[in-house]
């Protein structure tokens, strides 16, 4: 008997091209298995409702922060149910920073961590050897850098809320306690940090996302450092993009390293699923230690097991990303999952971009931030 899994993943080579892979091989090993992929923008795969994804298709790929909401509705699968304890363990023993847990809210598995990620630093490396210059350290040599006009990241909305929770994460005392999102005094100081940076970065910024900001980097010749960006292995491998970047571990801030926050993503399976046994089998397949760091790998894509990260030969391939950025992976902050977190995502951005472009009162922006964090928790709705 036949059967048609269908899929919806991000369009991105690290997000596609790896995950039909492992599907095509996979159809091979289990002759009358379809598995069809639809792909989605890094956008839309942002801001699409995962309730309404999991009524049309089996297979999503989906970001961390959805895990409390899917506890709460029981839309996707409850993965520890249908997984054994053996292959769990090793997810939960071999995971890259806190990749597995992520999907784990309360108890209820959303998803098998099968891409990891965070922000890291990249650079071209022809750059730093043919000016003599060195890479920066700290924070105050990025900002020194910056001055000279080289350096970019990702200034759309959701990548500089990532990035207002890294400064927060690295230095500030208190951060999403009961009742705020920052105590106002580290608020105004990291706001005020953050414009600074920007106001030596090239406007165009402000349109980029984490891929676009790689995509400048390694094909033109005016950018040549970005101090925090979702890394993507696929443009440190030759023959990808016209300039081969170098990954490395993010600066220091405040003599920290920086706390950046933990993205990536994970495999999940819709509860309305008609094919339960064969999805559960083929996330066990593309989530195990030998497809992750071999196929999965091979095809662009960024494995979520640690046995890619330590390969040699993974490694070999991609200028050292894995082994060069683990202690940052390690080291990330997890964001909030809590069922109504991702009201506050989707819009906390925007305040904090139009302070970082357009500057103001940044005790307005923080209490903008502090009346929509209590409105997504429930508690000023």
């Amino acid at each position: 008997m036949n059967k048609t899994l269908k899929g919806i993943t991000w369009s991105h080579s690290r997000g596609f091209t790896s995950i039909v892979a492992v599907s095509q091989r996979f159809s091979e090993l289990h002759p009358g298995v379809d598995i069809q992929w639809e792909k989605r923008s890094l956008q839309e795969f942002a801001d699409a409702p995962i309730e309404n994804l999991a009524k049309t298709y089996d297979l999503l790929i989906i970001d961390h922060p959805w895990a409390g909401f899917a506890a709460d509705t029981g839309i996707l699968l409850p993965l520890e149910k249908y997984l054994s304890k053996d292959f769990l363990k090793d997810q939960a023993e071999n995971s890259v920073g806190a990749s597995h847990i992520s999907y784990n809210f309360q108890g209820f598995q959303s998803a098998l961590a099968i891409d990891a990620a965070t922000p890291i630093a990249v650079y071209r490396p022809d750059y730093f050897e043919n000016t003599g210059q060195n890479v920066p350290m700290t924070f105050e040599e990025v900002l020194t850098l910056a001055k000279q006009g080289v350096v970019a990241y990702a200034g759309i909305p959701l990548n500089l809320l990532m990035d207002f929770y890294m400064f927060a994460a690295t230095s500030a005392s208190g951060f999403f306690t009961e009742d705020e999102v920052i105590d106002i005094s580290s608020g105004i100081e990291i706001l005020e940090t953050m414009r600074e940076l920007a106001s030596y970065c090239p406007k165009e910024m402000f349109s980029w996302d984490p891929i676009q900001v790689h995509e400048v980097l390694s094909s033109q010749e005016e950018i040549y450092y970005c101090p925090f960006a979702y890394g993507y292995t696929n443009y440190s491998r030759e023959g990808y993009a016209k300039h081969l970047l170098k990954a490395a571990d993010v600066v220091t801030y405040k003599g920290n390293m920086f706390r950046t926050v933990l993205g990536g993503t994970g495999l999940a399976i819709s509860s309305q699923c008609k094919n339960i046994d064969t999805a559960v089998e083929f996330a066990e397949y593309t989530a195990s230690p030998l497809i992750q760091r071999t196929l999965f790998f091979d095809n662009g894509g960024q494995p979520g097991h640690r046995g890619a990260w330590t390969d040699k030969t993974a490694n070999s391939r991609c200028m050292d990303f894995f082994k060069d950025t683990l202690k940052t992976l390690d080291h990330s902050y997890l964001r909030p999952r809590y069922s109504g977190y991702l009201y506050f995502q989707d819009h906390a951005g925007d305040y904090v971009q139009d302070y970082v472009m357009n500057g103001g009162d940044p005790k307005k922006t923080l209490n903008q931030l502090n009346a929509l964090y209590l409105k997504s928790k429930g508690e000023n709705s």
